[in-house]
């Protein structure tokens, strides 16, 4: 890995700082050790752990395209074009799992039908659904649909459990993602092993993941790529404090025929919020093309760094991002592989894109009204460069936005603010509620285009058993 002097420069202002204003959070080594529980041994029975919950979530967002932006949709036979888009979808999910059996191989189940019931069903407003609403080969919305999100049985000895079937499941690399009504989810083997105190390993094999808005599995395909399909990924890695202010994380992962991916993530904290709490965070994946190359040739180091300041109710956040590659940074479809700093309604994560975001938070706790919260942010991106690309995996040729050898000293910028609320107890505590305003700007050859987006999330769990 490669650090620009920027970023080696703000690396050294976060340390000079946190040693200068924020000396109280714990430094202290943190020796590895067996753990000291077996989560195991803790298990109350199948029958008797039984759990039957879940959560339903009214998901709203509309859009509106601008610089001559527009979507197209069918009516009558003919294509017609409009620069707004709504999306609105009441989607719950329904979990039963059971508890662990007793004995040193504890056995569990677990099973989740995921509903989705759509409210706004004109063909005009959903253009064609996209990832955001499920359409016919027509363009009309599937006014209701389901499908079994989850199912899975899995094994446990001592802190160690293996999972098979379709599973939520958690990496830097391969994520499970939730940001519309319904989440995604992945088929196959994965383990996870807490057996010592300050180190966890985690892996997994999948073959198929269950897309957020469609009803069948699917084969894994790339987000920024032109329909290529793979038929397994496997990753490996570990999370490892070794010191109580920080942590790290090392994976890697083999998306068969496409790419070998490697990711490092570190953060430290130090200091204490009621005075001055200071937390840095380096993320960086290396991305190198294997086996037949269906995503064409790709030798990319893509980090971001971030500095986060904190004082009682306020904190601001700086963070540089670099891409260091012809081509995109690129990660799994469905999934939220993307643990990058700036990756926002855009990614800024165009071939050879630097990107810099301010951002800042307000938690109302301070001030008495606990679980609201207000957050803004603005974010650059600059010097996207793709001239040099040689592939055909990315993008249309010879279609400005999307052939990424037309990019050459692109650029873009998004705002945001958003505001959220938890209700603290009560019949419908843990409800979330989410309002976010987006807007971005892009320069003609910039592929994410300008837009506006608001959306109105709210997120209710409930318990039946």
């Amino acid at each position: 890995m490669k650090l620009s002097s920027k970023a080696l420069l703000a690396l050294a202002i976060s340390t000079i700082t946190a040693t200068a204003y924020a000396e109280t959070q714990s430094q202290d080594f943190v020796p590895t050790t067996l753990a000291g529980t077996s989560a195991q041994s803790e298990a109350k029975g199948f029958i008797e752990d039984f759990s039957l919950g879940g959560t339903t979530r009214n998901w709203y967002s509309h859009e509106s395209l601008y610089r001559g932006g527009s979507w197209e949709y069918e009516k009558h036979g003919e294509t017609r074009t409009d620069r707004n888009r709504t999306n609105w979808i009441q989607g719950t999910i329904i979990n039963a799992s059971s508890g662990f059996t007793q004995g040193t191989v504890g056995v569990k189940t677990e099973v989740a039908v995921y509903n989705a019931l759509v409210l706004d069903t004109s063909k005009r407003d959903i253009k064609g659904g996209s990832n955001r609403t499920l359409a016919d080969s027509g363009g009309n919305a599937v006014d209701q649909w389901s499908k079994l999100g989850l199912a899975n049985v899995q094994f446990r000895v001592s802190n160690s459990t293996l999972t098979a079937g379709r599973q939520n499941f958690s990496t830097p690399i391969v994520d499970n993602i939730g940001n519309r009504a319904l989440p995604s989810s992945f088929q196959g083997v994965s383990f996870n092993s807490e057996e010592f105190s300050n180190l966890s390993f985690q892996g997994g094999v999948f073959d198929r993941v269950s897309p957020r808005t469609e009803q069948s599995l699917s084969k894994f395909r790339s987000e920024y790529g032109r329909g290529q399909e793979t038929d397994k990924v496997k990753t490996l890695g570990f999370n490892y404090q070794p010191f109580k202010s920080l942590k790290t994380s090392v994976f890697a992962a083999n998306v068969e025929d496409f790419w070998n991916q490697y990711y490092f993530g570190a953060t430290h904290e130090l200091g204490d919020s009621q005075t001055l709490a200071l937390t840095t965070g380096l993320n960086y994946y290396k991305t190198t093309d294997t086996g037949s190359k269906k995503m064409g040739e790709i030798d990319n180091d893509t980090y971001s760094l971030s500095l986060g300041l904190a004082h009682q109710a306020h904190s601001l956040t700086f963070s540089y991002q670099a891409i260091n590659g012809n081509e995109y940074f690129d990660y799994l479809h469905e999934t939220n592989g993307i643990y990058l700093a700036n990756s926002l309604t855009s990614d800024f994560n165009g071939p050879n894109e630097k990107s810099f975001q301010i951002a800042y938070g307000l938690n109302m706790a301070e001030y008495g009204v606990p679980g609201l919260k207000f957050n803004v942010y603005s974010a650059r991106g600059w010097g996207i460069d793709g001239t040099h690309y040689t592939g055909t995996a990315y993008g249309k040729p010879g279609v400005a936005g999307s052939d990424l050898r037309l990019m050459d000293g692109e650029k873009h910028q998004e705002y945001g603010v958003g505001a959220s609320y938890a209700i603290q107890s009560g019949p419908l505590k843990a409800t979330a509620i989410r309002a976010t305003y987006v807007e971005h700007r892009a320069s003609a050859a910039q592929a994410d285009g300008s837009v506006k987006e608001f959306r109105l999330v709210t997120t209710i769990p409930f318990n039946i058993l």
